[in-house]
């Protein structure tokens, strides 16, 4: 990432010349979340605004695993490039990921013999308010889930193999597990006090203006995957209508699908989710994903759910800052995701969690604090993936065995 003597030069994800998501640094070994045993590893992610709405985000994957960098972009609907994927987007494509994984590793302890494995993932989400009032608020709504097996196992083996992975996904817990996310404010390089969110008692941490004296490049000789993270040039039909940001003094209720299927490209946890936002003209984007212990070629599903809610909180910051004409610029943050697991794959008793979510943001501008710290709030307020951490939903779950609905 660039320092801040830099901040003023126009950057975009295009012009890099890089993929939209590469391998930065190499772990030693993938965390143990991604294992079968008792296990709570912490995804650290680094995100800093580029030129609009783009983003580019590092995360690491815990202590031992690799660090990807991943790039992120809104629709041209929301005054987007649309030349990577939406933050929700790599979200969906996390769950899909982490869910198939579970039912893989729960199926090998189990013994029961697995031919394919395809999910059908719809996310819902929806603001009422208004950004002019500062009252707009983020809400989730349940996922609706189809997963279509092909098993010689019986009807009852898989469907509990398939609840029993739901349980086990420490993605899914990010929306069956309310929990209270902390913040952490730094405004021209001192850290404030936040009055308004619960504060985060974790000491301060480096910048990532700091951190990185150049911008990521992809790691050299790494085995990596092709076209990790890709536009697919395929669109939904019907013509791109502006985003209603509700920015007059009404309420109103904005309304957001995305809907995403994914395939096992290798049996043994390499999965490829295509996302896009239902709404008309919007473009789909696949991710290529690595849930095999012993795998690497890819990020997790783990590793995009960490990116998708830091990158949805940044893409808000943003939002406001330009509605409401504030001097405010250069903003980044850096954000903690602690997952766990603990009991058995083999005994029904595997439970997959989430902790608290830590956000660090890092601000530069002329306002006051109380502005500062309104802007950070109000994005908090009306991200979709804070309310998803917040709030507990039970997913609509449906099941196919050998093409045939259970």
């Amino acid at each position: 990432m660039s320092t801040m003597e830099t901040t003023e030069a126009v950057e975009t994800i295009e012009g890099s010349g890089f993929p939209i998501g590469f391998k930065f640094r190499q772990g030693t070994a993938r965390p143990d979340i991604l294992g079968v045993g008792p296990a709570r590893d912490v995804y650290v992610t680094e995100v800093r605004a580029l030129s609009g709405y783009q983003k580019e985000g590092v995360v690491h994957e815990g202590e031992t695993g690799s660090a990807w960098r991943l790039a992120t972009d809104e629709g041209l609907h929301l005054g987007g490039a649309d030349i990577a994927p939406f933050p929700l987007g790599f979200f969906n494509a996390g769950l899909h990921s982490d869910l198939i994984g579970r039912v893989l590793k729960i199926a090998a302890a189990r013994d029961i013999r697995i031919d394919d494995v395809k999910l059908d993932l719809k996310n819902g989400y929806y603001i009422i308010g208004s950004f002019v009032r500062g009252d707009a608020k983020g809400h989730v709504k349940p996922s609706r889930i189809h997963a279509e097996i092909s098993s010689p196992a019986p009807a009852d083996v898989i469907s509990k193999l398939v609840h029993d992975a739901i349980k086990a996904s420490p993605a899914m817990a990010t929306m069956q597990t309310p929990v209270t996310s902390t913040f952490a404010i730094y405004v021209n390089g001192r850290r404030r006090v936040v009055t308004s969110l619960p504060n985060s008692d974790t000491p301060d941490v480096p910048d990532p203006y700091k951190t990185y004296s150049a911008v990521p490049t992809p790691f050299d000789g790494s085995d990596e995957l092709t076209n990790i993270i890709r536009k697919t040039g395929e669109a939904n039909e019907g013509e791109i209508q502006p985003a209603i940001n509700g920015t007059d003094d009404k309420v109103k209720r904005i309304v957001r699908t995305i809907a995403g299927n994914s395939v096992m490209l290798d049996p043994a946890g390499v999965i490829e989710t295509d996302a896009v936002l239902s709404l008309p003209g919007m473009s789909n984007f696949k991710f290529k994903t690595d849930e095999r212990a012993d795998g690497d070629q890819a990020p997790s599903g783990l590793a995009l759910i960490a990116a998708g809610i830091a990158f949805c909180y940044l893409t808000q910051v943003e939002r406001y800052t330009i509605h409401q004409k504030f001097n405010i610029r250069g903003a980044r943050l850096v954000q903690y995701t602690p997952f766990t697991l603990s009991g058995d794959p083999a005994d029904r008793s595997w439970n997959g969690d989430i902790e608290p979510v830590d956000t660090h943001l890092f601000l530069s501008g002329d306002e006051d604090d109380e502005t500062h710290e309104k802007l950070m709030k109000i994005a908090a307020t009306v991200c979709y993936l804070h309310a998803t951490l917040a709030d507990s939903v039970v997913a609509d779950v449906r099941i196919s065995l050998n093409g045939q609905e259970l």
